[in-house]
């Protein structure tokens, strides 16, 4: 059966989808094209702050909760609102969401890129997870819709994971060479002329679509989804950093009665924000659980990759990116095979086996020192893009195969919440085993215990601390804080590796008999 037509399940009886015909066959290839310069342009703004988090902690002085907050209050702000996006994309159309998006996450941007203290700085990150919400359901939806081909499709979601890898790989090289020739605002700055071609371009090119029959946008609906995920995620994050406290226990009691008020309402509404039969579906309910454990698993640890390139090994900004290029590049070329390799082997298997690559791998960190040879170091990335890139595409694929067309936006967006809230969660759970093992190092003879006190907020902290010590005091407190920190690198290499393993044998059972959209029979 075509995956197009004869279908039931969610959403059905909305009548058909009101949409823009699909481009012609190189039209479609050159939207596209248009797509997935979003995509790229989020992939670089996450890697350009990894890489730049040493030039922050110099300028803007954060605490090592604020730099914590800097990596993730864009995640936790966009995880809450994707599924809200995604379906307020369904009802006034995906293309102009995209566009409205494209053009505040560019103002952003610029903003971001002259913050002036570590507080202004998290606050334009935030808003920038605002605007970033409209774009990944946007792009993913709008696939859906242009190629309604299963085997175009497949292709189509493989060459936009691998465009979102390839940003985690311009990202390094082109956010290095700037933050060594310029400030750190600089990488933020890139993110202008790519979001000016998507704008230019996409508006003449791309089609728009939408559900003729949505319902209203429920906003009650919208701020239970907001205050349930941030809230979920704020009492895990500051429990993992400091400990069970009263606001702790009040953030996580807020919002798990926010998400059941939310899961509630929605089995009321006649046209919900998000359709909870969705989650009927084995294949869609295994491949948003195992993007969410494979994310969280992964983020914590890659989060402080490039600060232990820098401060640890002493790499400078471009060689840091330069060294996690296999990572990206393994990605790219997964992503670009994910579609051939599932429908001849098995859509579990591709899935379970690449998380399992990516688990073992991690483990493997678990030997990492300060003097790790690259081959090590370069072999592990490798393999983790392998990995990482099979397993997020053919995921991805199923979940747009899973439901009807005009429940795409709806769809992506719960696919794209798993991702960000993955995110959120372990740079907050794996983020904090870092710095909580870091923040245990012992003061080295003849260093103050004020200077070692100031070193023990973050590893940015150590090295500016190191420089005002006089004779080797300097040198030992340094000597002991990238010890101490590439122990904690090992613990969350450690609990990540666990994670990973966990969401392989989940897939394993959760797809089991899923297949990919039905290919036509060739005439």
């Amino acid at each position: 059966m075509n995956s197009e037509s004869g279908r039931s399940g969610p959403g059905d009886g909305h009548g058909q989808l009101t949409a823009e015909p699909p481009p012609a066959s190189r039209l479609r290839w050159v939207a596209l094209g248009v797509l997935v310069l979003a995509v790229l342009l989020v992939g670089i703004d996450v890697t350009v702050l990894g890489l730049a988090a040493p030039f922050l902690s110099e300028d803007l002085r954060p605490s090592s909760t604020q730099l914590l907050w800097i990596g993730d209050v864009y995640s936790f702000v966009i995880a809450g609102l994707l599924v809200s996006m995604g379906s307020l994309g369904d009802r006034i159309g995906r293309k102009k969401l995209l566009l409205t998006g494209s053009v505040a996450f560019g103002a952003l941007s610029l903003l971001t890129a002259y913050a002036t203290s570590a507080e202004t700085m998290i606050l334009w990150r935030a808003l920038m997870g605002v605007a970033g919400a409209t774009l990944m359901p946007s792009t993913l939806a709008l696939i859906r819709n242009i190629f309604p081909d299963p085997r175009e499709r497949s292709l189509a979601v493989g060459i936009w994971g691998a465009m979102t890898a390839a940003g985690t790989a311009v990202g390094p090289v082109i956010g290095g060479f700037l933050l060594e020739h310029y400030w750190w605002g600089s990488v933020f700055l890139i993110n202008l002329p790519v979001m000016a071609v998507l704008v230019v371009v996409g508006s003449k090119l791309l089609p728009e679509s939408r559900n003729p029959s949505p319902g209203p946008w429920d906003l009650p609906s919208v701020a239970l989804s907001m205050v349930g995920i941030i809230g979920v995620v704020y009492a895990v994050k500051e429990a993992a950093a400091y400990g069970v406290r009263w606001d702790v226990v009040a953030g996580a009691v807020v919002g798990v009665a926010a998400l059941i008020a939310f899961v509630r309402r929605q089995l009321r509404l006649p046209s919900p924000l998000l359709d909870m039969r969705l989650f009927r579906n084995r294949g869609f309910t295994g491949a948003v659980l195992a993007d969410l454990l494979t994310i969280l698993g992964l983020s914590g640890l890659v989060f402080f990759l490039s600060q232990f390139f820098q401060m640890v090994q002493g790499r400078t900004p471009f060689q840091a990116g330069l060294a996690e290029l296999p990572a990206a590049l393994g990605s790219v070329a997964a992503g670009l095979a994910a579609g051939y390799v599932a429908r001849r082997t098995s859509v579990r298997g591709s899935v379970a086996g690449g998380l399992l690559a990516v688990g073992l791998s991690l483990g493997a960190c678990t030997w990492l020192q300060p003097s790790t040879g690259y081959w090590l170091l370069g072999s592990v990335l490798l393999v983790v893009g392998l990995g990482a890139g099979l397993a997020f595409t053919v995921t991805s694929d199923v979940i747009l195969s899973a439901v009807p067309k005009e429940q795409a936006g709806a769809a992506s967006a719960v696919s794209e919440t798993a991702y960000e809230l993955g995110a959120a969660l372990g740079i907050a759970l794996l983020g904090s085993v870092v710095t909580g093992v870091y923040r245990t190092f012992e003061t080295p003879p003849g260093v103050p215990e004020n200077s070692a006190e100031h070193a023990r907020h973050s590893l940015g902290e150590a090295v500016e601390t190191a420089r005002t010590l006089p004779g080797g005091a300097g040198g030992r407190l340094l000597d002991v804080a990238q010890d101490t920190f590439a122990e904690g690198l090992r613990f969350g290499a450690g609990f990540g590796a666990v994670i990973l393993l966990a969401a392989a044998g989940l897939a394993w059972h959760l797809l089991r008999d899923q297949k990919l959209g039905d290919v036509p029979q060739e005439q």
